[in-house]
């Protein structure tokens, strides 16, 4: 990491962000938080140490993010060298229980607007500058009742993938970052319970912020968390059928879950 780290980070009043900018704070970083919510960006820079910024704004409005993005990086002394895309939301669903409007709504928080917001970062940044995104275990195995979320997900990593690829030997760094199951308020108590049944992990969002931070430390281009998850994901890419029989051995008791007749 570098000296005088200035990060901006989305989505920083949820249960990982707090929990990042917490850490971060105490590392002696410089944060830019942002969130759709004042109050609570203010309650959480007054629980910090440090004398931090706040942006609120919508990332799902093209004309906000790019607002957020200016204010960001015209604030007096200020030049961010970091941007973590944490913002993101979740739903569990079977497809068919979903409609156009859920998918817009999804797709553009946890894709569209943190590749655009990407883009305007590096559009000011200067060289060196540091891009981590958030995605999730569900970002390399598909989950029943998660289809919209893994896709959204599953094209982060790609796209993230992609452009540390391209923007190899420009000097910036590009990071995807993939913690599973975390005990935030993204997760229903639906979610929570089906989780408890089927004996899914879940980690506290300081355990994840922790490996984030362990992979800002490191010289890695990615990092998962969770153990099996990790394999999971490993062994999804190279024998998916294998992993195929291992989950669709629960699929209609996730799917009651799902369509909300087990709670």
């Amino acid at each position: 990491m570098q000296p005088n780290t200035i990060c901006l980070l989305t989505g920083a009043t949820g249960g990982i962000g707090q929990a990042i900018a917490t850490l971060l704070d105490q590392q002696g970083v410089t944060l830019i938080l942002h969130g759709r919510d004042s109050e609570k960006l203010a309650n959480l820079k007054q629980r910090l140490l440090k004398n931090h910024h706040t942006i609120a704004g919508d990332l799902t409005d093209a004309q906000d993010r790019a607002a957020l993005m200016e204010q960001a990086f015209s604030m007096p002394g200020l030049r961010p060298n970091m941007l973590i895309n944490n913002a993101g939301v979740s739903e569990f669903k079977a497809l068919s229980d979903t409609n156009l409007t859920d998918i817009e709504y999804l797709l553009t928080t946890n894709l569209l607007a943190t590749i655009d917001f990407t883009r305007l970062f590096l559009q000011r940044s200067l060289p060196a500058s540091t891009i981590i995104n958030v995605g999730s275990a569900f970002g390399a195995i598909g989950y029943p009742g998660y289809s919209l979320y893994c896709a959204s997900k599953f094209g982060l990593r790609g796209f993230t993938e992609a452009l540390q690829r391209e923007l190899y030997g420009s000097g910036h760094r590009v990071c995807y970052f993939a913690p599973r199951a975390t005990n935030t308020s993204i997760n229903s108590s639906t979610v929570n319970e089906m989780n408890a049944t089927l004996g899914n992990c879940a980690d506290s969002p300081e355990t994840v912020a922790k490996a984030l931070w362990q992979l800002i430390q490191s010289q890695s281009a990615r990092k998962s968390v969770g153990w099996p998850e990790k394999f999971f994901a490993r062994l999804n890419g190279l024998l998916p059928e294998v992993v195929d029989k291992a989950i669709t051995k629960q699929t209609k008791e996730i799917l009651t879950f799902a369509k909300g007749e087990k709670l």
